[in-house]
């Protein structure tokens, strides 16, 4: 007599159905000493709500014609997440995150906000999934559903590529150390500044601002320097570049 799922929440409410015969009118479904609430029954089914519990317990079912064998019911505690591998990424999703903690084993979904995806389990501490795309910058709850509930708890930041605007001073002297103040949007999760591929030590002011201290050039040659913004949904790179500039000579 089969019973599906065999497995569900430390809380209770699952829906179970057990299988078999000669089960119409069931009196009662026993999870261990507890009872659980009868929703459906037919000759060959028995629907029920599993009452609240721990471990490993015997299902029987009582009909008036007496009571059948058991089936073991396993409860499963709520899902414990440990860490996100990364907490933000593009509007349009399409990235893949790893999600560490404990019982993860039975994850069937991943909910980021409203939007919902289905993740590839690795072991009972580690899941993968697929990003959904967003509704809108911003952050979102983060919260895995498993056989043992639903666990919160985290966030997840949508960003859009960023864009640069305008930058400031437009020159410096080829040996670098000009401080750049470079505006524009999407910037507050800026992960590098180049200057001609140079990478640059950046602060993040806001949202729309960053400085930046321009790196010397490689031969110490004056000339232009495309300036690139990159965050996790994307790269930019500035209309007009940065001009290094040749040292006076005496």
């Amino acid at each position: 007599m089969p019973i599906s799922p065999n497995q569900g929440s430390t809380g209770g409410g699952t829906t179970v159905t057990i299988t078999g015969s000669n089960l119409a009118g069931a009196t009662a479904v026993h999870f261990g000493a507890k009872l659980a609430t009868i929703t459906a029954n037919t000759a060959t089914s028995v629907t029920v709500t599993s009452p609240s519990g721990s471990g490993v317990v015997q299902v029987v079912v009582t009909t008036p014609g007496g009571s059948s064998n058991p089936l073991n019911f396993y409860y499963v505690g709520a899902p414990f997440k440990a860490a996100l591998s990364d907490t933000s990424g593009p509007l349009a999703g399409g990235n893949v995150i790893t999600i560490t903690g404990s019982g993860l084993s039975t994850a069937t979904a991943v909910h980021f906000g409203t939007n919902t995806a289905t993740p590839t389990v690795v072991s009972d501490g580690v899941i993968t999934v697929t990003v959904p795309a967003g509704a809108a910058v911003g952050s979102v709850g983060v919260s895995v559903t498993t056989a043992g509930g639903t666990n919160n708890g985290f966030t997840y930041t949508y960003v859009d590529v960023p864009t640069v605007t305008a930058f400031t001073p437009g020159s410096g002297p080829a040996s670098g150390g000009t401080a750049v103040t470079i505006t524009g949007t999407s910037l507050s999760s800026t992960q590098s500044v180049t200057f001609g591929g140079q990478s640059a030590p950046f602060v993040v002011i806001s949202d729309t601002t960053i400085t930046a201290v321009a790196p010397p050039t490689l031969d110490g040659a004056p000339g232009p320097a495309n300036i690139t913004v990159t965050n996790t949904a994307g790269s930019v790179t500035a209309a007009t570049p940065f001009q290094y500039l040749a040292s006076p000579g005496i």
